[in-house]
């Protein structure tokens, strides 16, 4: 049994690079047949396969019944219930759509990233923003802005804004260790409407007359529908902050109420589908499918990577990531054309590997700024950094926007308006 878990075979991190590659290759190449979430279940299914044989004849199933138990299961819980939550909050309206509405719509944003998760605040701003800018030429800016702030860089400051954070309070952070990073969610959120301040006044000025006065004169109040679920978005947000091992934990008992707070988080997503009329969510374009497939792909991910994780602690010291600032920029570079979610959880096990002063998390607070930020920022530097952007990209879409493709995106906005930002936030704290 020694010899057996002594090394892990390099071969093992084959499935886990071919999932994340899948994710990456098949929208954009294959679309047709992704769009189907019974077959992403079914490449995740057939990846995932050869990992569960490994594992289980290796004598290491154990480390997976941990992650599948500790990890996929509370990460799944949370992310279901916020999309159940706020998938029942519905916004109606069209206000003048001059830079300084714009503007403001998208600081909200940047804050309600962070209460409600970036899927959450996305889905719930995306379409007053689209309905409020409806009688302009040029929206297409608006949208891209916000996937920046709104479905990515707002998502700093909880374990609730971006799954990344979340994976690193399961591993140890406290919910109020986000906190500290508010300075460089100040800075890139700062910076970001303030460009697109500008940027939004100049394309402002382009508009036609005509079309400023018929905005100027179909006004009608922004309406709240569905206030009850923020109610139990307060008990989600209350579950995270003080159901763990730092509150709870001083129950000796602790370990019989290991998962409470996902009892409390589902309890809360089951009280808004109850009080939520059906109207509401049907106007919201409310349905399970984004949700079935981030549970798929998910699945796939978290078995997938379980040798992946073993590996990075037995060679953390020899890979030459070592430095807070690497840990960005790393992080952050796969962020960008990975999921972000595994690639913090990745660095954070080549963190400890690393054998540091185990500060938060296991890790020096530094390293796990690095991580932390580098994963949710550099996750807006393409459609397939996260879970929203494509989400947003499609909604824009629907209502007839022409967004740039995936390459266009790329060069013309993320690599141009958001990079230099996120290497000043580095140069400023990591």
């Amino acid at each position: 049994m020694e010899a057996s878990l002594s090394r892990i075979p390099i071969l093992s991190l084959v499935p886990f690079i071919l999932m994340l590659v899948s994710i990456a290759i098949f929208p954009l190449f294959f679309n047709h047949f992704w769009e189907k979430n019974r077959n992403k279940l079914i490449i995740a299914s057939l990846l995932s396969l050869p990992i569960l044989i490994f594992l289980v004849s290796s004598g290491r199933w154990e480390v997976l019944l941990e992650t599948l138990l500790f990890d996929y299961v509370p990460f799944i819980i949370l992310l279901g219930s916020l999309y159940t939550i706020t998938g029942g909050i519905y916004l109606t309206g069209d206000i003048e759509a001059k830079p300084s509405v714009n503007t403001l719509f998208l600081a909200i944003g940047a804050v309600l990233a962070s209460i409600m998760g970036t899927t959450g605040a996305a889905m719930l701003l995306i379409r007053p923003i689209i309905q409020t800018n409806k009688e302009r030429d040029f929206k297409v800016h608006t949208i891209l802005f916000f996937i920046g702030i709104v479905a990515n860089c707002g998502g700093l400051l909880t374990p609730l804004g971006d799954p990344p954070l979340f994976m690193m309070y399961l591993r140890g952070a406290s919910f109020s260790w986000f906190f500290k990073l508010l300075p460089e969610w100040f800075v890139a959120n700062g910076l970001l409407l303030v460009i697109y301040y500008f940027v939004d006044s100049y394309y402002h000025k382009k508009e036609k007359p005509e079309k400023v006065m018929l905005d100027r004169s179909n006004i009608r109040p922004i309406k709240i529908q569905g206030k009850l679920n923020f109610i139990w978005l307060l008990g989600v947000v209350l579950a995270v902050a003080f159901i763990n091992e730092q509150y709870v934990g001083l129950i000796k008992s602790y370990d019989n109420l290991r998962f409470l707070r996902e009892a409390v988080i589902l309890f809360m997503a089951l009280l808004s589908l109850l009080f939520t009329t059906r109207l509401t969510r049907v106007s919201n374009n409310f349905t399970w499918a984004p949700i079935e497939e981030v549970a798929y792909l998910f699945l796939g991910i978290f078995v997938t990577m379980v040798p992946c994780l073993l590996y990075l602690k037995e060679n953390a010291k020899d890979l030459g990531v070592t430095l807070a600032h690497q840990f960005y920029y790393a992080s952050g570079a796969l962020s960008s054309f990975l999921d972000n979610t595994p690639t913090a959880v990745t660095f954070h096990s080549l963190a400890l590997g690393l054998g540091q002063a185990p500060e938060t998390a296991g890790i020096p607070n530094l390293i796990l700024r690095g991580i932390c930020i580098g994963s949710v920022f550099f996750g807006s530097m393409t459609y397939i950094g996260n879970g929203p952007n494509f989400m947003v990209k499609s909604v824009a879409e629907e209502n007839n926007i022409k967004m740039p493709d995936f390459f266009s995106y790329i060069f013309k906005f993320s690599l141009i308006v958001l990079l230099p930002v996120f290497i000043l936030v580095q140069l400023l704290f990591v």
